[in-house]
């Protein structure tokens, strides 16, 4: 199961926004396949990540107000197809970046344009070490507008979108 719950500003916790349910079955010899070809070039609609898509689309439709919603998700969510679809669906998304793609005019990363960006505040988090102790991570915060390229081999290559990295 794939769900969006949807809260407040405050984190008040409103309800399930969309669900989507899905068997590995269905995608049954992705994962051979990766081993053969870049998983860049399998469709969205051919790999699991496609939840990601639908239930964005779904929470926005039941929600109403795209521009008015941030979507979030966890590094398995960074995915080009996503930020294509928030972007012409009206809505806002905050992700944790996993790849590191081409950005401005192809000539530098994202990592590249963050890296000089000040860092606009810190936050301390509880963790856990590898004994099980107790431990503290600072996460910086740093934001911008970046200018993002789509994945190597993509049909759509002449297309971009703009997202805010934090």
């Amino acid at each position: 199961m794939h769900s969006s719950l949807a809260v407040t500003i405050e984190g008040v916790p409103l309800g399930l926004a969309a669900v989507k349910f899905w068997t590995r079955k269905k995608f049954k010899g992705t994962a051979a396949l990766k081993k053969k070809i870049n998983p860049t070039r399998i469709p969205i609609e051919k790999k699991e990540s496609v939840r990601w898509l639908e239930t964005l689309k779904q929470s926005t439709q039941l929600l109403d107000h795209p521009g008015r919603r941030i979507h979030i998700g966890d590094r398995e969510s960074d995915i080009y197809e996503l930020f294509c679809a928030a972007q012409e669906i009206g809505t806002h998304f905050l992700i944790r970046i996993c790849v590191d793609r081409l950005a401005g005019d192809g000539d530098h990363t994202i990592a590249d344009e963050m890296d000089e960006v000040a860092v606009k505040g810190l936050h301390r988090i509880e963790v856990r070490d590898s004994n099980g102790d107790p431990d503290q991570a600072v996460l910086e915060i740093r934001y911008r507008k970046i200018r993002v390229l789509p994945p190597i081999g993509r049909p759509w290559r002449s297309t971009y979108v703009r997202v805010s990295r934090r």
